[in-house]
């Protein structure tokens, strides 16, 4: 299903740099959106989702509902209505998440984050995807194609368009070329030219079917997220996946300096890279669902583990000339990203998500290819983001601590959260649920008894469609004619 068509719009003609989560979903609403020209540009030379477990809060399920996609996104997903943390001798800590809240804001599910990409990419045309173009340049300048910007990749290659979206990560190809345009005219603000906030590394993984007799908990139908904080400086844990799968991940945590630049430099994110000396530090390790470590380790194929670095930064600025940034590139969350599986992981993908609604709304009303049009959406999209983001990267940054903090002071501030008062907890999850941004240029979804959604700016051209075509309806029916 598309949006009324507008006689009057000259739609803009968009590269995509990324096909990460926030870049598919935004091509799936361009899709939708029906008159955008865009493709997009992947550095891999093919599809290969990599990663663990990710959630999904209700606040982006209904995204996925209102795509009519919900039922799909439930077949890969189990619901998680508690996560469990252990100590090392997995006695029980405490426990995040209480299933009262669900008759009010509904339920987060737990899901493989390969399976969400594949289910994305499934979405797009085949045609509209460019496979092995990594990109070097971005230039707003080139003299053989004014008034538009002008992708360089490494084979050689060059594209043109109107306007770019950085969905490249972390590492972002397009952020950097903007950024490095903008310290040259020195507008770039210094808080973003300095370097990302070290992390941690972290291994994660998916194991293949396993016996659901000798691990029961395949049997049911949810999911057991169970997390061990460690002693010194490491934790891990596994949860139970469709499909009799189990995903796993391994944290190492609270580099020095030194160390923290080393694996950075090193890091190729989610690149399927050995690390036989940081896996044989967890293959001993007692298994929250029976067992060691090495029982999911060895029954997990070589190209589903992979090996990441996880850092994070807050970037003030996301657009500039006719490039605009979504998700990692422009807001890496602290440790609550797409990789981490904590109660509260997925943010990245939440947040990845949400960028991606609210640029496309934005872009919705853009009427004309001028970088005035483009910019003025641009800021829109910024303006009705950015605190949300910061929100999320702040709150990340707590709850990460919490959950597999070391310090005493970490432990200190777990023991609090997990006596929190229920009455506390379903406050703050409704607070967060009450935020769901939803495609303004498509038919709404209702709250389903959830809590209710905060305002949201509508689409002023998709309001004005939809009131001349109410118009042309009523003229038929009576035989007068529309002004």
């Amino acid at each position: 299903m598309t949006t009324p068509a507008s006689s009057t719009r000259i739609a803009p003609r968009v590269l995509i740099v990324g096909a990460g989560l926030s870049g598919l979903m935004l091509a799936i609403l361009f899709e939708r959106m029906g008159d955008i020209e865009y493709s997009i540009l992947e550095r891999a030379s093919a599809a290969k989702p990599l990663g663990s477990a990710m959630s999904l809060t209700p606040s982006i399920q209904i995204l996925f509902e209102q795509l009519g996609m919900g039922e799909e996104l439930k077949k890969i997903s189990l619901p998680s209505p508690v996560a469990n943390l252990y100590d090392e001798e997995l006695n029980l800590l405490g426990a995040i998440v209480h299933p009262k809240t669900l008759d009010r804001i509904g339920q987060r599910i737990l899901l493989p984050r390969p399976d969400l990409f594949d289910l994305l990419l499934s979405k797009i045309p085949a045609e509209r995807m460019l496979w092995g173009k990594r990109v070097l340049k971005v230039d707003e300048d080139d003299e053989a194609n004014k008034d538009q910007v002008t992708i360089t990749c490494a084979d050689g290659s060059q594209y043109a368009a109107d306007m770019v979206v950085g969905a490249d990560g972390v590492y972002s190809s397009v952020r950097q070329n903007m950024y490095r345009v903008m310290s040259e005219q020195e507008i770039l603000p210094k808080e973003d030219d300095e370097p990302l906030n070290v992390g941690f590394a972290c291994m994660v993984g998916i194991t293949s079917a396993m016996d659901p007799e000798k691990y029961p908990e395949l049997k049911d139908d949810f999911a057991h997220f169970r997390s061990v904080v460690g002693g010194v400086r490491h934790n891990w844990g596994a949860i139970n996946m469709p499909n009799n799968k189990f995903t796993w991940q391994f944290n190492l945590q609270y580099l020095d300096e030194k160390e923290a630049k080393q694996k950075l430099f090193m890091n190729s994110e989610w690149g399927p890279e050995s690390n036989k000396e940081m896996l044989d530090e967890f293959k001993e390790l007692p298994n929250p669902f029976g067992g060691k470590m090495a029982d999911f380790i060895n029954e997990t194929p070589p190209e589903l583990v992979s090996r990441v670095f996880l850092e994070y930064k807050l970037f003030k600025t996301w657009y500039h000339g006719r490039c605009v940034l979504v998700g990692d590139a422009c807001h890496k969350v602290a440790l609550m990203s797409r990789e981490k599986m904590l109660p509260g992981g997925g943010a990245g993908a939440v947040n990845a998500f949400q960028d991606a609604v609210i640029l496309a709304n934005c872009l919705y009303d853009v009427e004309d290819r001028s970088v005035s049009s483009l910019q003025a959406a641009f800021q829109s999209y910024y303006e009705q983001r950015y605190e949300g983001a910061k929100e999320a990267y702040n709150t990340s940054e707590v709850m990460s601590k919490v959950m597999s903090g070391l310090t005493w002071q970490d432990r200190l501030a777990r023991w609090l959260v997990m006596r929190m008062p229920q009455w506390v907890q379903q406050r703050n999850y409704e607070k967060a649920a009450a935020y769901r941004p939803q495609v303004m240029f498509l038919p709404q979804v209702g709250d389903h008894g959830m809590v209710p959604a905060l305002p949201q700016k509508p689409c002023a051209r998709y309001l004005a469609l939809q009131s001349k075509a109410v118009q042309a309806e009523v003229s038929t029916a009576t035989g007068s004619a529309v002004v």
